[in-house]
């Protein structure tokens, strides 16, 4: 790409790189100059315009976003026309964002033309929320630099996991103290944080806190249909040999993971049986503010998989707002 200061004479069917404002003369930047320009920019006594013109080997910046916007696009995202050398994407329905970040980043190690901007990994998205843009920095890239963006993208890096669980079940356990208001709020704040997803509670237990009922309580919602079970304990799991948890083995469940590097919600416990996702609930998750539990909840949700070295991936960026009303905050009493 040819760029630098021409005579206006000599600029006709070059871009403009900067916008001139010059009394009644307006030449907004990225315009393709033409006779009239020319002579408006004469007659304002201009005597220098820096513009771009392309070369044979260039691929213009809207022609390159928008063949590496298409082709990055998965499932459920939609690519708007590119414009400026600009290629939004949008999530057609909403779900869990899902990013190959290792490809992300060799794309935008090809050639500092070329840049892709996305959303966090596994961000809950809505409908029509911008999630990803392919930029070109100058007003063309190179064939060469192109063609090699192009044929590095094998696959798709970035989809839209829709929401597929519905039915969600909750047991809760109740130790002298726990009042019914406590109970009643945590459902309600699960109830919210569910409407977003299309997930609703379909099946609810309050048992005391001991392994055998519990255990009944849990078949008892998940032979009701439901296809996510979460545990809000009365106390929180301590161990792997904790109520929780041994309720959920006496049924035949199998503990994926306990713990994460998220805080709050350091003790959830991510477990299933039969195929059937089961949470247990750290206690921040009976407050609406963001906590690990968010994190887990949402991509299970939407169907997406998390595995033990997902969870204790979470480590970077774990460190969530303090959340005032939960048991032990981090700095202690004065």
């Amino acid at each position: 790409m040819k760029f630098g200061s021409v005579a206006p004479a000599d600029a006709l069917g070059a871009t403009a790189v900067h916008t001139i404002r010059q009394g009644a003369l307006v030449l907004k930047k990225g315009k393709q100059i033409d006779a009239a320009d020319v002579a408006a920019l004469q007659a304002a006594g201009i005597g220098q315009i820096v513009v771009a013109r392309l070369e044979p080997d260039d691929v213009s910046e809207d022609v390159a976003a928008a063949e590496i916007a298409k082709k990055v696009a998965g499932k459920g995202v939609h690519v708007d026309r590119a414009f400026t050398g600009r290629a939004n994407l949008f999530a057609q329905h909403a779900g869990v964002l899902v990013v190959d970040k290792g490809a992300v980043d060799r794309l935008n190690r090809i050639d500092e033309a070329i840049t892709f901007a996305t959303l966090p990994a596994y961000k809950p998205v809505v409908a029509g929320e911008m999630i990803a843009t392919v930029k070109i920095m100058p007003f063309a890239v190179g064939k060469a630099a192109c063609a090699a963006a192009l044929a590095g993208v094998a696959q798709p890096l970035l989809s839209v996991a829709p929401y597929r669980i519905r039915k969600v079940g909750v047991v809760s356990t109740i130790l002298p103290g726990l009042t019914p208001k406590v109970i009643e709020k945590t459902l309600k704040i699960t109830t919210e944080r569910l409407a977003p997803t299309g997930a609703s509670i379909i099946a609810e237990r309050r048992v005391p806190h001991e392994r055998a009922a519990l255990a009944r309580a849990l078949e008892d919602v998940l032979n009701e249909g439901a296809e996510l079970a979460i545990v809000f304990g009365a106390s929180a799991i301590a161990d792997r040999r904790d109520v929780i948890p041994a309720a959920l083995e006496s049924i035949g469940g199998r503990i994926a993971h306990f713990g994460m590097p998220v805080d709050p919600g350091n003790l959830l416990l991510l477990a299933g049986r039969h195929g059937t996702p089961i949470i247990g609930a750290p206690g921040c998750a009976r407050s609406p503010k963001e906590n690990g539990f968010d994190w887990v909840l949402q991509r299970i949700l939407a169907g997406v998989p998390i595995h033990d070295a997902d969870i204790r991936a979470m480590g970077v960026g774990g460190l969530l707002m303090e959340i005032a009303t939960r048991p032990q905050p981090r700095a202690p009493d004065d």
